[in-house]
């Protein structure tokens, strides 16, 4: 049987690792897991897409914006063209804007909440009847995830 167990790189992944050389488990593989070094892309493309979206907030500020500033235009010097597009174009930034920084404390709170990540998996190769202790040792020392498949 085959048992993988995620661990945060830390002393109790020697302990567990010491530990389970000391019940006589002899199969033991850990796997240290590549950070990824590059920030996740902003803008969606066609074939990968994250459903988030920096744009709708700006498109429906832009009409809001330059119905109002049209109809204002006819009073203004400028006209009515010109107003509806400067509306338009203000309200469009104000909108990616507002949704940049409700992204930004998002992301924030989110790296808040998932800082215990996977650093390293550990790979236990024992007998069946052995697989219930090798499990409660690794649950007692703090793993992240657990799996079992048998063989």
């Amino acid at each position: 049987m085959q048992i993988f167990a995620t661990f945060d790189h830390s002393s109790y992944l020697e302990l567990v690792i010491s530990r389970l050389e000391e019940e006589g488990v002899q199969d033991l593989f850990a796997v240290p897991l590549d950070k990824r070094g590059e920030q996740p892309k902003l803008f969606d493309t066609i074939h990968q897409a994250d459903g988030l979206s920096l744009i709708n907030k700006g498109m429906f500020l832009a009409v809001i914006f330059s119905v109002v500033a049209a109809s204002r235009g006819f009073v203004l010097e400028w006209g009515p063209i010109y107003w509806g597009l400067i509306g338009a174009v203000s309200g469009f930034i104000l909108g990616v804007t507002i949704d940049l920084i409700i992204l930004k404390f998002k992301n924030k709170n989110r790296r808040k909440l998932k800082e215990k990540s996977s650093e390293v998996i550990l790979i236990v190769e024992c007998k069946e009847e052995d697989s219930k202790r090798v499990e409660e040792i690794l649950w007692n020392h703090f793993a992240l995830g657990l799996a079992k498949i048998k063989q």
